[in-house]
């Protein structure tokens, strides 16, 4: 309150002071006061502290300024006496008295000590999400979203505006999946091997997520959408500190996390650990319809899937930093998560002749077991040379995971006195990561308003995938050579890059160039095939800031990307949950390159936001999945005739290098506050993407077939939130969201919609909340399409997750509700802070 007090005052008294008699007389002199405010234990700059300047000779007279992101103030006043003080909310006020200003002058490095009764006693009511913009990134700090407590950070980042996640557990930025997912700066073991791996982050655990739609040059190259980056929380805050919640819902689901913080001088200790065991049913059906040379129906198979699965996973995550000096730090830590679940799929198969004839039916029953393990250590070191930021950030990280896959297929054939041999496929992934990086930041120039960054990134990254498939008789496995296999799979990436920025008056400007060295090489042991990749990208960038005011703002930027493969996309090896729809890797893909413009347009009133980005990507070699004919059949003896066999055609999904793409677009975020607590967001994207491209195959009728995946596609998707008060102290959110249709040269997919709402209530004077939350209300996030080959038409539907609940309780220990780190961004009564 004495913060806000201070500003007001200082509002109110300098309009107050132009508006008076003293504004008729002659300018006086005018001086320059300067100087830096930094956290007296760590030397962290205090963005938004407050430099008041008091009149000695008229003490009415009040001005002052507030620092910028680097802790940095510079204020002109009259040439005076002053009395000078420093606030900043939960630090003790630094004063200094009757201070002569009659030249200009540099206060020099001012630092604030915590005020440990005001920490006792405040209570943070900025519980907004708030959102930041920069130069180079969006910046949303994740606040009291009642949507995804008990969540996971997928729950998180679908709630974040211009990102998506499918029912798959896909995520996409501006409807472009292309994204590159860091953990505090960093590639992570939990955004590495799948989905699941980084569904096991709680979303307690997170501090922000930033969005970086066009990266520059200080970022890895990869993802052609852009990053995002998602950063853990760690406090500041003297003490012992954290919070613990639980939850339980419906369907089975229950979970626990515990983030706790232990600081000292000289050290701090910090921990986020998770427990939950989840079990998921979903659901799919495919009808497929195979037609002949003339283009008639020749036969049908419908194909009806149930899916259960369980699964329990620990997360645990370390860290110890020391501080070494007031200049120095080194911290270590480590991640470790451990995995089991268990999968249960049953698909049904009818089929039927060309005049729809029942033929043959049969079950397919799939059990899975999945054991994973991930062990992760990092290193990092960090040197400031000044309080300006020139520091020297070095950065070491090993990361190992290991998974198990061990499938049983079982398949009979209704009405048949015999049952099929029982299939098993067992899959042994090994995944080893190691990372290198030293990064240099270097302000320079007048008041440091230019900076200049230099680094290095070395990648080294080595996967083996052991795939056994064959059959089980008499309780003996019989491998079969023609699907075994072993695929090695190593990848070094060197990386180097500059970057210079600076603000002249009201444009930034940054630029830079960054060079990757990459060498991949892809082995088949068993059948000795090998692939090797070398190419080196130059990737350059640029931004181009312009502040009509602070509540208005331009940007306008370029920069190169590419996207890489992962390990899913060349993972040759098909599943054989079905075995007429395939699905496989391609371990000869190439990486797709995107040269990537953005034009942005901020403006801010006192209780709206609205922004607006116009967005251009132009992509080559762009690699997407298609669906065509393996030339294979699936022979099922036919119960009802003896001797006789259905002939069933494979179909399979996999990768290519298809295509040139251009995607163009709008992203527009408006957020209007009527009042405290009240919020109404939407984002809204709309999209076309413009594909060429052709494939040749042969099918199962051994016809050459050249199609062409020429598209022209609009699609849009948009989210609606709102956060309102009830009564009795209880919030209410509810989050709306729409994929529109899309549609390329194979398959057309429908619009989808889906909708969550949450309760929420404080407990035990505002230390506890109690949440409720309910996602997917209406059971309606499926995804629905109709595919067609040269031979087949097949329409199906997917549904990863059906409808679920769940209800938390979160216990907060020395620690006041929303209360935030120090240098966390201030709400300051918006839901925007532009800098540039």
């Amino acid at each position: 309150m004495k913060h806000l007090f201070s500003l007001v005052l200082l509002f109110a008294t300098v309009i107050t002071y132009a508006q008076g008699p003293n504004a008729q007389k002659t300018d006086p002199k005018k001086v320059k006061i300067t100087g830096a405010v930094v956290d007296d234990e760590t030397g962290d700059p205090l963005e938004y502290a407050t430099l008041i300047l008091q009149s000695v000779k008229d003490p009415s007279i009040v001005t002052g300024g507030i620092t910028d992101e680097q802790g940095k103030f510079n204020v002109t006043a009259d040439a005076g006496m002053y009395h000078i003080k420093v606030e900043f909310l939960s630090y003790k006020t630094y004063t200094l008295n009757n201070q002569d200003l009659s030249s200009s002058r540099d206060l020099g490095i001012i630092k604030l000590a915590l005020d440990v009764e005001q920490l006792d006693a405040v209570v943070i009511t900025a519980e907004k999400t708030t959102v930041q913009l920069r130069l180079d990134k969006k910046i949303y700090n994740v606040g009291k979203d009642l949507t995804v407590k008990g969540g996971s950070v997928t729950d998180v980042l679908n709630n974040v505006p211009s990102v998506d996640v499918d029912v798959e557990g896909a995520i996409s930025l501006r409807g472009n999946e292309s994204v590159k997912i860091l953990i505090n700066g960093k590639p992570s073991a939990l955004s590495g091997l799948d989905n699941a791996a980084l569904k096991s982050l709680p979303a307690d655990a997170i501090e922000r997520i930033e969005v970086v739609t066009n990266p520059s040059a200080r970022y890895d190259a990869e993802g052609t959408a852009g990053i995002l980056n998602i950063i853990l929380k760690q406090s500041k805050t003297a003490g012992l500190n954290g919070s613990v919640s639980a939850t339980v819902g419906d369907p089975e689901q229950y979970a626990g996390s515990a983030n706790i913080n232990l600081r000292r001088d000289k050290f701090n200790l910090y921990t986020n650990l998770s427990y939950r065991d989840r079990t998921g049913p979903g659901n799919a059906f495919y009808e497929n319809q195979y037609l002949d040379e003339d283009g008639n129906p020749s036969s049908f198979e419908n194909e009806y899937r149930e899916y259960t699965r369980s699964s329990k996973s620990y997360n645990a995550n370390i860290g110890f930093e020391y501080f070494i000096d007031e200049t120095s730090s080194i911290t270590n830590s480590v991640l470790y998560r451990n995995s089991n679940g268990l999968d249960l799929a049953e698909v049904n198969f009818f089929n039927f002749d060309g005049n729809m004839t029942p033929t043959i039916e049969r079950q397919r029953t799939t059990n899975e077991d999945d054991d994973e393990e991930t062990v992760q250590y990092s290193l990092n070191y960090e040197k400031r040379f000044n309080e300006d930021g020139n520091k020297l950030t070095v950065d070491y990280q090993y990361s190992r995971s290991d998974e198990l896959e061990n499938a049983s297929i079982e398949e009979v054939v209704s009405g048949s006195t015999t049952n099929s041999p029982l299939e098993r496929t067992i899959t042994d992934n090994n995944q080893i990561k190691q990372l290198v990086q030293l990064d240099y930041v270097l302000p320079f120039g007048k008041d440091f308003a230019s900076q200049f960054e230099a680094g290095y990134r070395g990648n080294f990254n080595n996967y083996t995938t052991d795939y056994d498939f064959g059959q089980e008789i008499g309780g003996t496995f019989n491998s079969d050579p023609n699907f075994s296999n072993t695929l090695f799979f190593n990848e070094t990436v060197n990386a180097a890059y500059v970057q210079l920025g600076t603000k002249i008056d009201k444009f930034s400007i940054l630029g830079g160039i960054r060079v990757e060295d990459t060498d991949i090489e892809i082995e088949l042991a068993e059948t000795n095939d090998i692939n090797t990749k070398k190419y080196t990208n130059w990737f350059p960038s640029v931004f181009l800031g312009y502040e009509l005011s602070e509540m208005e703002q331009f940007t306008v930027s370029y920069s190169k990307r590419l996207r890489r493969p992962g390990s899913w996309f060349i993972n040759p090896f098909p599943s054989r949950s079905s075995n007429t729809n395939l699905f496989y890797g391609n371990p000869d893909l190439d990486p797709t390159f995107t040269d990537a413009y953005d034009l942005g347009y901020l403006k801010r009133w006192d209780k709206v936001l609205f922004n607006i980005s116009g967005y251009y990507n132009h992509s080559t070699g762009v690699f997407q999945f298609i669906t065509q004919e393996t030339g294979e059949f699936v022979s099922i003896s036919d119960p009802s005739n003896p001797g006789t066999s259905v002939e069933i055609p494979v179909q399979a999904r996999t990768p290519i290098n298809l295509a040139t793409e251009s995607r163009y677009g709008l992203d527009i975020t408006s957020t209007y506050t009527p009042m405290r607590n009240w919020r109404f967001s939407l984002n809204l994207n709309l999209y076309q993407q413009n594909v060429e491209g052709e494939h040749s195959y042969t099918n199962f009728q051994n016809q050459v077939i050249t199609q062409v995946f020429d598209a022209d596609n609009f699609s849009w998707f948009s989210k609606f939130s709102a956060k309102i008060p009830l009564p009795a102290k209880i919030d209410f959110q509810t989050n709306l969201t729409y994929r529109g249709p899309s549609e390329n040269a194979q398959t057309i997919r429908k619009g989808m919609f889906g909708s969550d709402l949450a309760l929420s209530k404080d407990l035990l004077n505002d230390k506890a909340t109690l949440s409720l939350s309910v996602n997917d209300i209406f059971n309606t996030r499926k995804r629905i399409s109709e595919s067609t080959t040269e031979n087949i038409i097949s329409n199906s539907e997917f549904q990863w997750r059906q409808r679920s609940a769940s209800l938390t309780f979160t216990y907060r220990f020395n620690q006041q509700k929303n209360q935030r780190s120090k240098g966390e961004m201030k709400d300051n009564g918006g839901d925007m802070e532009m800098q540039g």
